[in-house]
């Protein structure tokens, strides 16, 4: 009996390494071993050094400066440190956010979890070709919201929202704007400053996630309680070298 292969195609949900990249990676795990936070020694110069150009070679990609680059574990992570960041630091402004029916679960069951905390979420319906009516967005935006959340390339239909046109809502409207733009890096142009935006994330190829955060918009580091997971150890040197790779092969396709 003939045994038939099996062929993956559900890479936007996770993509396999690249061989490339595990390649990149293994120096890291034997012969440079060096945590990239201890200073006072060669192998966590070689270290930091390694994690210092992954982060240029990100922030390269999508013409960020590499300082506003901040590693994390993945998308997932990178959605709900920017949704529950935002909702934290910026309390005391509001607690209004506005996103969409059609956004990731990684952001959906977020705002669920912030409305339990005493949240208001405003979520968008699209139209029949998968947009937002930025018309809706406008009227949404009250003197309470704090933060717009839209995804920049829909991971079931490919849709692409205009993000431009969002972002110029959201500016002048004064309020932070964010986009999970894991699907959309790397295959299609994506320069956050040019939107107005002022977080984003993505992942791909690689075994990392990463987020961008514009200069002069923080976010509030998430606290370790219960079942919130947050990653405040070591920098992960292997993995960011990973992402360094990934990057660029991204950037080549």
């Amino acid at each position: 009996m003939e045994t038939k292969r099996l062929i993956y195609l559900d890479n936007n949900a996770t993509t396999p390494v690249d061989p490339r990249v595990v390649d990149t990676m293994l120096p890291y795990f034997y012969d440079k071993p060096g945590n990239a936070a201890s200073r006072s020694h060669p192998f966590g110069w070689i270290a930091e050094e390694a994690v210092d150009y992954a982060r240029e070679q990100v922030a390269n990609l999508i013409s960020a400066d590499p300082k506003e680059i901040i590693f994390t574990s993945g998308a997932t992570e990178s959605d709900n440190l920017g949704l529950k960041g935002v909702f934290e630091m910026y309390a005391s402004k509001g607690n209004h956010i506005i996103t969409t029916r059609t956004e990731h679960k990684a952001v959906l069951d977020t705002c669920q979890k912030l409305e339990k905390s005493g949240g208001q979420v405003t979520y968008l319906e699209v139209g029949p070709d998968g947009l937002i009516s930025l018309e809706d967005l406008k009227a949404a935006i009250t003197d309470k919201t704090i933060l717009v959340c839209i995804m920049w390339a829909n991971n079931e239909t490919g849709v692409i929202q205009p993000m431009k046109e969002i972002g110029d809502i959201c500016a002048a409207k004064g309020v932070l704007f964010m986009s999970d733009a894991t699907q959309a890096v790397g295959k299609i142009p994506v320069n956050p400053r040019e939107c107005e935006q002022k977080k984003s994330e993505g992942k791909s190829y690689g075994s990392d996630g990463w987020r961008w955060s514009r200069k002069g918009h923080e976010i509030r580091h998430l606290k370790r309680t219960g079942h919130c997971r947050i990653w405040k150890g070591g920098r992960n040197s292997q993995g960011r070298n990973g992402i360094r790779c990934s990057q660029s092969i991204k950037a080549e396709r």
